[in-house]
């Protein structure tokens, strides 16, 4: 946890996580602000995010990613596309009892991704770099989460053999993306859309949760 941290990063994270009502104790919320030092850190070299201005990484890195907090209820979690590792690492410090894996193409986010766990002490968390398609889990995931990755046709796509059959993606979104809905394949739907306040930003925020059409047998 070398790198260092803004300042005024404790007092916006306790102020952001109580106007979501959620609780993570002190030492969680240390661990949070050590990821993002990280990722300030790398980000210079490794172009981890677009987000470059310290007084706007809690509230759209740290808070935008916990926001979704309330919808993880599976044991082990895919996020694909993680690159920076939002939203799989503040989520794997903030639910230390699942396990989380981390999915990237890129070797360089990968490699960022793999320092977070060895320096943050995460032992909940498997790095892969690999394409989506790739892949082939042991054990297909109950839940799979996305941010900023791609649209919801080919996250389906590249990405529903590793879904359980009664499992769920959770997209992250800022508009609602009519035209990705549009063109989702008949074999999806979409579950539920729920609107986000993240604390400290502005614009829409969405969390899509996509599963699959329910079929009856005659």
């Amino acid at each position: 946890m070398s790198a260092p941290i803004d300042t005024a990063w404790p007092a916006q994270l306790e102020a952001g996580l109580q106007r979501l009502e959620i609780a993570l104790d002190p030492v969680t919320q240390e661990g949070q602000l050590a990821f993002l030092g990280l990722l300030q850190k790398w980000n210079k070299a490794y172009n981890l995010t677009a987000v470059r201005d310290p007084s706007q990484m809690v509230s759209r890195q740290l808070l935008d990613s916990l926001a979704i907090m309330p919808y993880i209820h599976a044991d082990a979690v895919l996020d694909v596309g993680a690159g920076g590792g939002l939203p799989g690492i503040p989520l794997a410090l903030a639910f230390p009892e699942r396990r989380f894996t981390l999915l990237d193409s890129n070797s360089k986010k990968t490699r960022f991704l793999t320092q977070c766990v060895l320096e943050l002490g995460l032992d909940n968390v498997e790095v892969i770099h690999a394409r989506a398609e790739d892949v082939c889990p042991q054990q297909p995931f109950q839940q799979i989460t996305s941010r900023a990755f791609t649209a919801l046709e080919n996250l389906v796509d590249w990405c529903g053999h590793m879904l359980a059959q009664d499992g769920q993606f959770l997209a992250m979104k800022g508009q609602f993306p009519d035209d990705e809905l549009a063109a989702l394949p008949s074999a999806w739907q979409l579950a539920d859309n729920i609107e986000l306040t993240i604390p400290g930003c502005g614009g829409a925020r969405h969390l899509l949760i996509i599963d699959r059409v329910r079929t009856t047998g005659g």
